[in-house]
């Protein structure tokens, strides 16, 4: 077969280069990664937004990572449910994406390990027990973790010393509506007219578990799996349990600041010993956890710390004038934070955190 000069160029390149137009994020990544095989996949990704300059040193790759999770995790794109309760992520079980699409998210996952890139990802831990043991038989503790009022009724269930048939009603069949048509799934052959007693409560309740965590998302979590696999497949990740591959995935929670403070750099007029900067670690040290994690997300992107902690996590502060109305905005694809120069510490306070609590709008990867 013929190959065309340019793939050809990046097929012999010692990087994974994506060139990616970002009006066509998703579709782009698709097709380039999709040409790839697994020796490809575990090359240091390079990632290339047409039409714009400069070279990848981190910065571009860290941002492909953020906007390909943040578009693909959209409740409007449809390939995953965030849980109310815990604001947990899982597979939309009835969900029109093709496999190529749950595939691509195994893909981003491996290439996020391969690559050292921490994602803001909010996965139940029983996720990645799956990515590591195709086999695993889930629980009732791994439902609860995503559903909890779920897991609470079947505990109500097996628990019950009354009439089970009479007081609860069900059968081996879960009905719900989807688009207004009532759907209907059996559990065992003939589920529907078999009725749920305290003889078989144990085997409803099994298999209902196994109907949430696995036969529901067969077809979803089997070519998200596959995606991962063709890039963490093998012998070196076999050695891993599943806790390990939340650290390489999600990073730790261990907030150390003060590694944190100890591997900052400063620029454009800031020091060590500025005042401001004096006054900038006072204050974030005497955050409580949840502004510390907000804090994180505003300038890296993620709440979440490298697998080797925050010292390994180079956050640059630059001075940005002497407005004392403007807020501190970050450039989070290169965890750079731009302070403006606060006369005060209180007035330092305020600002970061009114910062901190619109990060949405004030962090960017420009």
């Amino acid at each position: 077969a013929r190959v065309h000069a340019p793939f050809s160029a990046m097929l012999n390149s010692p990087y994974l280069v994506l060139r990616i137009n970002r009006n066509n994020l998703i579709t782009d990544a698709l097709t380039q990664l999709q040409r790839r095989d697994g020796k490809e996949l575990k090359k240091p990704l390079k990632v290339k937004f047409v039409g714009e300059e400069g070279v990848d040193e981190g910065g571009v790759q860290k941002e492909f990572f953020q906007l390909i999770i943040r578009r693909l995790f959209q409740p409007d794109y449809g390939m995953f449910e965030c849980m109310e309760d815990t604001r947990l992520y899982w597979f939309n079980r009835d969900a029109f994406e093709t496999p190529a699409e749950f595939e691509l998210i195994g893909i981003i996952l491996g290439l996020a390990v391969y690559n050292g890139v921490i994602l803001d990802i909010h996965f139940p831990n029983v996720v990645f027990k799956k990515l590591i043991d195709t086999g695993y038989k889930a629980t009732i503790e791994d439902v609860a973790e995503f559903k909890p009022e779920v897991a609470a009724n079947f505990r109500k269930l097996l628990a019950y010393e009354g009439d089970v048939e009479n007081i609860f009603c069900l059968n081996f069949a879960i009905e719900y509506m989807l688009y207004g048509e009532k759907k209907v799934v059996e559990l065992k052959e003939d589920g529907a007219n078999i009725p749920l007693t305290a003889e078989n409560r144990e085997e409803y309740v099994g298999l209902y578990i196994d109907y949430i965590i696995n036969k529901s998302i067969t077809r979803q979590f089997g070519a998200f799996y596959e995606g991962f696999n063709d890039v963490c497949g093998g012998e070196y990740f076999e050695k891993f349990n599943w806790q390990e591959l939340i650290l390489l995935i999600c990073g730790s929670d261990d907030l150390d600041f003060q590694k944190l403070q100890d591997a900052a750099r400063y620029d454009d007029g800031f020091e060590e010993g500025s005042n401001t900067i004096k006054n900038f670690w006072s204050v974030i040290h005497e955050l409580d956890e949840e502004n510390k994690k907000k804090f994180l997300f505003f300038c890296t992107g993620s709440d979440r710390v490298p697998i080797r902690g925050l010292g390994d996590l180079i956050l640059t502060i630059s001075k940005n004038g002497q407005d004392n109305l403007r807020l501190p905005t970050a450039h989070t694809c290169f965890n750079h934070l731009l302070l403006p120069d606060y006369p005060t510490k209180p007035i330092l306070k305020e600002r970061l955190l009114k910062a901190i609590q619109n990060s949405e709008v004030l962090a960017c990867c420009n």
